[in-house]
């Protein structure tokens, strides 16, 4: 039986192609994205040994070409001028949709500043697959990897902290109990899944309230998708206290006066007074 495709696509043009491919089950692959490995001249691999895989299960003999974080700037030269010749060339990441917290941006904007075309190929995605597990609002930031450094990964969690959405990030399974006492600080009313082997035989979902989180005791492997939900919402509280100033108050409401409380919160984050003082009355009232 011959399927028809009801619209017509530009699957034969010249140019760069981003090719989703799956992120756990290889079962997962479109019937366009093996279509498109097949028609492609080259195919850019951020782990050639990885993709090798996916492609040798569905007979692709289309070249590779390793192309990963620390050679795609060396790379650009060859594969624009491949582009410019009249090439087809597809774009992997190991799993997943390229350029999103993987290699491919670089190249894609040379494409764009070349006028060479780009057609993106969907797929698999980790990011939307764990959101719409979540139970989570469908409205959701995306930020990608933490950052390494202690300092610069507080700073961002602070910014963050302000959003009222669903919060999705990647983690190295290594890292993980690193951020998880600053994912207490900053959103310890909030609560947490954990998605780890997504699609494949030993998938998991770690639901947690975030206060309640304590270090992983197992060795994870791999990467983790982690998705936090939206603030919750409570209408005696301003939501200008961030969860750090929250866990502050709470730590000095059984210490110091409501009045000495809102005086040194107030004087160190430039807060408003009322909303400080209402959290200390919400506080009390619930002791």
């Amino acid at each position: 039986m011959i399927i028809k495709s009801q619209f017509q696509t530009k699957d034969n043009e010249k140019g760069l192609y981003l090719v989703s491919t799956p992120i756990g089950n290889l079962k997962d692959i479109t019937f366009r994205a093996i279509e498109t490995f097949k028609k492609s001249d080259y195919i850019l691999c951020e782990d050639t040994r990885v993709s090798k895989n996916l492609l040798d299960k569905y007979e692709v003999k289309s070249r590779l070409i390793s192309n990963h974080k620390f050679n795609e700037k060396r790379n650009i030269i060859k594969i624009i001028n491949l582009l410019k010749s009249g090439k087809i060339i597809s774009l992997i990441s190991d799993a997943g949709t390229p350029s999103i917290s993987d290699p491919g941006s670089i190249l894609i904007n040379e494409c764009i500043k070349e006028n060479i075309k780009i057609f993106p190929i969907p797929g698999p995605s980790a990011v939307v697959t764990a959101v719409s597990i979540s139970g989570f609002s469908e409205k959701f930031f995306f930020y990608g990897f933490f950052p390494e450094k202690k300092n610069l990964l507080i700073n961002e969690l602070k910014k963050l902290d302000k959003l009222n959405c669903t919060l999705v990030f990647f983690v190295s399974a290594k890292k993980v109990n690193k951020i998880i006492p600053e994912l207490k600080n900053f959103f310890s009313e909030r609560k947490i899944v954990f998605c780890r082997e997504i699609s494949k035989m030993y998938e998991e979902f770690i639901r947690k309230n975030i206060k309640d989180l304590e270090p992983f005791t197992e060795q994870l492997k791999g990467e983790l998708t982690i998705v936090i939900s939206e603030k919750k919402d409570d209408k005696f509280v301003s939501h200008t206290l961030s969860e750090s100033d929250k866990n502050n108050i709470k730590k000095m409401i059984d210490i110091l006066s409501i009045k000495e409380i809102v005086n040194l919160i107030s004087q160190n984050n430039n807060l408003s007074k009322k909303d400080i003082y209402n959290y200390c009355l919400l506080l009390k009232n619930e002791k």
